[in-house]
């Protein structure tokens, strides 16, 4: 192989382990003497330090990893600070409304309601940090209940469930109606 391909491979290595990588190992991996890899790793780290980039190679007590200079730290946290953005899929949105409006609930409940299973969209709200186990149901199993966190009113903007606009009673059972007609619709169609 060419050096420049050699290079490029060590620093697609580097890359993706994240983790510092032992020379040994990449020796090993490309079929090379441990030390011609350690040329390619000391030229990949001169390069990067002599154009300035935002990574360098470092070495770590005989290994190498692509890290960022120290000079780079501040805005590294900037960008850690910064709120998750998410995207609430119309799944997740109508998982998230029936926990909000049945709190506490548990996933069957869920499932009765929405016609399926609940089990990613749930754990997609928890990880967003918009769903919380707040116990368990004193019924066979035990299973988990559901609720809403404080994540949730920030993000939606209200102070307390209270202020949740209600749901207009004709519209529920229009909504009842719809849903009960597709179900039927999917089931004469199987």
């Amino acid at each position: 192989m060419e050096r420049q391909e050699l290079l490029s491979i060590v620093e697609g290595i580097l890359f993706t382990m994240g983790d510092s990588v032992d020379p040994d190992k990449i020796a090993t991996a490309l079929e090379i003497e441990k030390s011609d890899v350690i040329s390619l790793l000391d030229e990949l780290a001169e390069r990067y330090e002599n154009e300035n980039r935002g990574i360098r190679v470092t070495k770590l007590d005989g290994s190498y990893q692509m890290c960022t200079p120290p000079s780079i730290y501040e805005y590294l946290i900037k960008i850690a600070k910064q709120p998750k953005r998410y995207s609430l899929t119309d799944t997740l949105l109508e998982t998230l409304s029936i926990i909000a409006y049945k709190q506490p609930v548990t996933k069957a409940e869920i499932e009765k309601i929405r016609g399926v299973s609940c089990d990613h969209a749930v754990s997609r709200l928890v990880e967003f940090q918009l769903v919380e186990e707040i116990g368990r149901m004193d019924a066979p199993g035990r299973p988990m209940l559901f609720g809403t966190t404080e994540q949730f009113l920030r993000s939606f903007g209200v102070t307390s469930l209270e202020e949740l606009p209600t749901l207009n009673p004709v519209q529920v059972e229009e909504f009842k109606q719809a849903a009960e007609e597709e179900a039927t619709h999917l089931t004469v169609g199987v």
